[in-house]
């Protein structure tokens, strides 16, 4: 196991947060990932890192796996200026290594600068799946 995902295990038991670990291959996309989530009952989310066109503002978006999203719509929503995929070295700055991008990145965010934002879809699943930053496992967790 990598350190940054026993980093992950050991904060969520001191959280006392129950997860189920799932091993496989290395997976980047939620295409790769299609063939080994269709067993599991749970959401995978699609997770988005962005930032504004200044560069001063970073965005983690969550969304159900398959969603298309509207980068202009999510910038009108929230106030922000245009939003763009945010580059792999502002990735390992603020969050993880590509491929392994989800919300359990954001212990790295020591300077809390990364703002999340989750799509309401996912607030009615009883259970969700993601990396525990790295991207040959994936944790389930209620």
């Amino acid at each position: 196991m990598f350190e940054q995902e026993l980093q992950i295990y050991g904060i969520l038991k001191k959280l006392s947060i129950d997860y189920e670990r799932y091993s496989h291959p290395p997976v980047s996309t939620m295409k790769e990932l299609d063939s080994i989530i269709e067993s599991f009952e749970e959401i995978h989310c699609k997770n988005i890192f962005l930032r504004n066109s200044k560069g001063d503002k970073h965005y983690l978006i969550l969304v159900k796996g398959h969603k298309i999203i509207n980068l202009k719509e999510i910038a009108k929503t929230i106030g922000s200026t245009r939003l763009s995929f945010a580059s792999e070295e502002r990735l390992k700055q603020y969050l993880v290594q590509p491929g392994a991008v989800s919300p359990l990145g954001l212990v790295n965010d020591k300077l809390k600068e990364v703002i999340v934002l989750v799509d309401k879809d996912l607030t009615t699943s009883p259970k969700m799946t993601f990396h525990p930053n790295v991207n040959t496992v994936s944790i389930t967790m209620k």
